[in-house]
């Protein structure tokens, strides 16, 4: 963990915001300006959440989160777009061929949040059984290692495209990495080259317990740790505005929806929480702030975001290296 550098923020920017009862949120022209309003204040990082099927009651249909996140890669140009696509409800060799899509979209900026669904009512959109919490632990990591081993079956010079002799690519640098787990196997190779970034950046809720995968650990209990993983704290924030403090808003909300969860919140000033990153950034290298309402508490988050780190793409902007193609290496 670094201190040396400006705390890293990052925001959730699904629908209208966090809180269920939040309005709007999933045209395009929602989601572009919200996309556009979080890069132009600095995040370095937007999240896109999704579920296998629809929460109870609601009214409004979304895309899904990989193709949300696409669409963001055509209308930015700096922020990393981090969607949640679910292990347990997607091939692995889609999911992995979407990430690499979506990093060679956005030029290098993308991100996989990870999601592990294992409800019922999720599992029944494939026809899957529900595993043992073990099983199910230990098909999430699968999932990881396959992605990850899928980004390298294509070296990074595979690609040749030579007029002489009308290869496109060698094919001695397109490998099958033949992985069979407890519930899937997969041989590859993947359909595209491999991403820009060489790994699609992993972030991984720390309750899924694959820390030792993931690039980014999300944790909901702030605190000191020896990971070689970055950390980012999860936050839902409601702000103070003008014409109404922020607890008079929060009940305003609820009394729609109650919004239940075990994240921690902030519900006040824009300077106290301020004051909490500070505090919080002695245990982490990251937040990610979950708006209860977009249009209201997003553009008043705006003073408290740092410049945009440098970097073209997401891995050199968290500090986080390229690795080698395991193929080289070997």
């Amino acid at each position: 963990m670094t201190h040396g550098r400006p705390l890293f923020l990052a925001v959730d920017l699904d629908g209208g915001g966090a809180h269920p009862a939040a309005d709007g949120g999933f045209s395009a022209v929602a989601l572009r300006q919200a996309v556009h309003l979080a890069e132009d204040i600095g995040f370095v990082l937007a999240t896109f959440d999704d579920a296998p099927v629809p929460p109870p009651g609601a009214v409004t249909a979304r895309l899904e989160a990989g193709t949300r996140a696409a669409f963001a890669s055509t209308v930015t140009g700096r922020i990393g777009l981090a969607p949640v696509l679910h292990t347990s409800v997607t091939e692995p060799f889609h999911l992995a061929t979407q990430l690499a899509s979506l990093d060679h979209a956005s030029h290098g900026r993308a991100a996989w949040l990870v999601g592990a669904a294992s409800d019922p009512a999720a599992l029944a959109t494939v026809g899957a059984a529900a595993l043992p919490e073990d099983a199910h632990r230990d098909e999430v990591a699968d999932v990881i290692v396959t992605a990850r081993s899928l980004w390298d079956s294509w070296e990074d010079d595979a690609v040749i495209r030579e007029v002489t002799t009308g290869r496109y690519l060698d094919a001695a640098r397109v490998h099958h990495i033949d992985f069979t787990g407890a519930t899937f196997s997969v041989k590859g190779p993947l359909i595209t080259p491999r991403p820009p970034q060489g790994q699609v950046v992993v972030i991984a809720p720390e309750h899924l317990g694959v820390d030792e995968h993931a690039d980014v650990v999300l944790t909901r209990e702030p605190r000191r740790s020896g990971r070689e993983q970055l950390v980012f704290a999860d936050l839902e924030v409601v702000l103070d505005t003008p014409r109404e403090p922020a607890g008079e808003r929060l009940a305003r909300l609820d009394d729609g929806v109650p919004w239940t969860s075990d994240r921690l919140r902030h519900v006040g000033s824009v300077q106290a929480l301020g004051d909490l990153l500070a505090d919080l950034h002695r245990s982490v290298d990251g937040v990610r702030l979950l708006p209860a309402e977009q249009a209201v508490d997003l553009p008043l988050l705006a003073p408290l975001v740092p410049e945009t780190p440098p970097g073209l793409t997401l891995r050199e902007r968290l500090g986080l290296p390229v690795p080698v193609n395991r193929y080289v290496t070997a």
